[in-house]
Parts: structure tokens; C-alpha cells; sequence
């Protein structure tokens, strides 16, 4: 089984991510060791790939749902043929429940 290929948009969440957050924790722990970059790194790639997986997925959006205006509940209607008589084509009228 092949594993699906990252979007665009994983990839620029992602990419903003680690930039982003490795700029700010290094001026926020003003760090200039190399044992401190290199846990600043680890920490915003980390967070990069966390973020990267989070994203929703592209997929087939589902279909909405047209509901009239009024408060009647929606009616499945068929749609009329050339051949259709005038009686054929009146509105369905239903019984209210009681």
C-alpha cells in the first residue's frame, strides 16, 4: 500500500511552520551554543511535521442539501416528460398527520 503524497498546502503549513517558530525560539531563548540550535531545530521541525499532519485532506466535498424557504420539509419531485399530461404535472399535495 503507498502512502498519499503531501499537498501543497501540508507543505506550506508545514515549511511556515518550522521557519516561523525556529525565528521566534531563537530570539526568545537568545541561545548561541550549538547544543542549544540544535534542540531549537529538533523542536520547530518537530512542530513543522505535527502541524504538516494536522491539515485536512482535499477530498470530494459532500453535496448540500436544497431545503425550500418555508418550513415545509423538502418533496422529492420527478421531472416531467415531453409525453406528460397537465394532471401529471400538478403539485403533490399530502395529508397533514394527525
Amino acid at each position: 500500500m503507498a502512502m498519499p503524497r503531501p499537498t501543497v498546502a501540508q507543505f506550506a503549513y508545514g515549511s511556515c511552520t518550522v521557519v516561523f517558530s525556529a525565528l521566534v525560539m531563537l530570539l526568545l531563548s537568545r541561545t548561541s551554543s550549538g547544543p542549544g540550535i540544535a534542540v531549537v531545530a529538533v523542536s520547530a521541525l518537530a512542530l513543522g511535521v505535527l502541524v504538516a499532519m494536522t491539515v485536512p485532506h482535499a477530498g470530494p466535498r459532500p453535496a448540500a442539501v436544497a431545503r425550500p424557504a418555508s418550513g415545509e420539509p423538502a418533496r422529492a419531485t420527478a421531472t416531467p416528460t415531453a409525453s406528460a399530461t397537465a394532471a401529471d404535472r400538478e403539485p403533490v399535495r399530502e395529508r397533514a398527520a394527525s
